[in-house]
């Protein structure tokens, strides 16, 4: 193996081949031609004195040897960003872009009324929230900042708790006066229920808190929480809910003392962004914004 510091683009490209799946789409994405693409993977699959990736008819299919670099080319990656922005901010100012990674929940009911602050004190701040079910990751700078429900591990992240929220089942007053309130979990059986589709981790939380239903026995499985909130604001049926979103939907919330467990919330941003102004203010402006929401 025989690298040199001259390879970073072929480094890069193979990163962008990793995420994107195929030599066309690394080229769109690095604003390259397909041909550099290939040379740029020939060069270092020759360097490494390995194959990176098998061509088939359906695409490439990295090796285990791409697995095993694909870490360390990110961290590369995030490094080379936060160089180039580091560089280039003005010392001690809040503007620029940053962007949010968060899920749909928190991005649609919680933090817009909570964002008006950052525009009023740092007019010239950009901001970016992408939403999903699925949090973008860190390390290759997909988002600058994430607000998360676990607390990362062994990734070169700073991490703050805000603090936490009870999660608890919930319905219209309206569907519970129709339907009548359950008083025990076997009860639920007996309702329309709201819950997850695929997602295993919400599976098995509600599985551990006794609701191990079929699933023809939900009347809506989907795994946006969003979704899921809408259908229980609608009276489609009884799921799960943030206290503090539920309170302030007049939601009713039953079998408190069966059903209920801390969601916690994390705001982590990549080490190498500790200094960035844009990204430090947004920052601390979640992490303190996200605190007085949970406290109340």
């Amino acid at each position: 193996m025989n690298l040199a510091p001259s390879d970073w683009d072929n480094q890069r490209t193979f990163l962008a081949v990793m995420r994107e799946g195929s030599l066309s789409a690394a080229a769109r994405s690095l604003n390259v031609s397909q041909p550099t693409t290939r040379r740029h993977i020939e060069s270092l699959e020759q360097s490494l004195g390995q194959k990176l990736f098998i061509r088939t008819p359906s695409g490439l299919i990295p090796t285990e040897t791409a697995q095993v670099l694909l870490p360390h080319v990110v961290e590369m990656a995030a490094a080379a960003e936060a160089l180039v922005r580091a560089a280039s901010a003005n010392i001690g100012s809040a503007k620029g872009t940053v962007r949010i990674a968060t899920s749909e929940l928190l991005g649609v009911e919680i933090l817009p009324q909570r964002l008006e602050p950052l525009r009023l004190h740092y007019p010239d701040l950009l901001l970016e929230l992408s939403l999903s079910s699925k949090i973008e990751g860190l390390p290759g700078l997909e988002a600058d900042i994430a607000i998360r429900t676990l607390r990362p591990k062994a990734l070169p992240v700073s991490a703050q708790r805000a603090g936490y929220c009870e999660v608890g089942l919930y319905a219209t007053e309206d569907y519970l006066t129709r339907y009548g309130i359950p008083h025990s979990i076997g009860a639920l059986a007996l309702h329309a229920l709201i819950g997850p589709d695929r997602n295993l981790h919400d599976i098995e939380v509600f599985c551990k808190q006794g609701m191990d239903f079929a699933p023809h026995q939900y009347r809506l499985r989907t795994d946006s929480h969003l979704a899921q909130l809408a259908a229980i604001r609608s009276g489609l049926g009884i799921g799960a809910c943030h206290e503090p979103i539920a309170r302030q939907s007049g939601l009713v919330r039953v079998l408190a003392q069966e059903f209920s467990y801390p969601l916690e919330f994390w705001v982590v941003m990549h080490e190498d962004l500790r200094n960035i102004p844009e990204v430090r203010v947004v920052f601390d402006h979640l992490l303190n914004t996200l605190r007085q929401y949970l406290a109340e």
